[in-house]
């Protein structure tokens, strides 16, 4: 898989993007034995060999994938240059070099998946996987957003709901999954919704569209990953189920790579992990096993 060098480095290290970038200017970078001053150049993160100040950097084949119960008011990102709180604020020194699988914004809460590789962050993040959120909407849900929820829509201008900062404005929104109408009233309104992607505020886009407001979002689950009772602001391991439901659906996503390759038609994806036989016990994530020494909690 190509990336760019300070994507490379950020996922595989403890160096934020920033970080990277500078160590790849200062020189401190070798690329196959030479020196890379550009943190745009592409690297095969299988093929190449990449040093930092004399010590490799390298894709880990094995890999661990964390829950994380966000509240509100962290960002997720590295770091902020308003001083916000981030998650990273919040998770432990081990976890510091662990990526997203997609975001949750300032005002949201709930599942947020974070891993040490970054092949199994973006096979995540790009899948058709289910997620569910549960949000409370100001005022009622109309019969034209049940219309759009089951069939989808196309909105020319679907700014409100969006970032400030973001330039997109039109989007496309596929059919939900899947939504349950929990509360219906004139103030505010309750119900759960499924969707596929969640990506650049989708939901609050989609209601502001109907002058319907998100006061609360909570995402409640990731594929079959919830969040069991986990408090706020705390981590868990996935368990073995979730890890031998994850190690499936990764190897169909390889499978379906090596089809595609092939110029092989593409098969309709579940929208959730295939169920597997049990995998062997997760290893752990001691800081001797994440350099390849040793074994611990938590590793696939």
């Amino acid at each position: 898989m190509m990336m760019r060098l300070n994507k490379f480095i950020a996922h595989y290290s403890t160096y934020s993007r920033r970080e990277a970038d500078k160590v790849v200017q200062d020189g401190y970078v070798r690329v196959n034995g030479e020196i890379e001053e550009n943190p745009a150049t592409q690297v095969d993160e299988k093929a190449d060999v990449i040093y930092v100040s004399g010590k490799l950097v390298s894709r880990q084949e094995k890999y661990t994938v964390i829950v994380y119960n966000k509240p509100k008011g962290e960002l997720v990102t590295k770091s902020d240059p308003k001083g916000r709180r981030t998650i990273y604020d919040s998770l432990s020194k081990e976890f510091k070099h662990y990526i997203p699988v997609g975001r949750l914004d300032f005002a949201s809460e709930g599942v947020l998946l974070l891993t040490d590789a970054s092949h199994v962050a973006t096979a995540l993040m790009e899948s058709d996987l289910e997620r569910r959120y549960k949000i409370k909407i100001k005022g009622e849900v109309t019969s034209e957003m049940e219309h759009a929820m089951l069939n989808g829509m196309f909105i020319e201008d679907a700014t409100a709901g969006g970032h400030s900062h973001s330039t997109i404005t039109s989007m496309e929104f596929k059919p939900f999954l899947g939504y349950q109408i929990q509360k219906n009233a004139h103030n505010y309104s309750t119900l759960k919704v499924a969707i596929s992607e969640g990506k650049n505020r989708e939901l609050r886009r989609f209601f502001a569209h109907f002058d319907a407001e998100i006061a609360d979002l909570k995402r409640i689950s990731f594929a079959e990953i919830e969040l069991n009772n986990l408090p706020e602001g705390k981590t868990r391991f996935l368990t073995r189920s979730e890890y031998s439901a994850l190690f499936t659906f990764l190897k169909a996503e390889e499978k379906l790579a090596r089809e595609m390759a092939g110029n092989k038609p593409k098969p309709k994806l579940k929208a959730t992990f295939d169920k597997a036989k049990p995998a062997p016990k997760p290893r752990g994530d001691s800081k001797a096993n994440r350099q390849g020494k040793g074994k611990g909690k938590g590793k696939k």
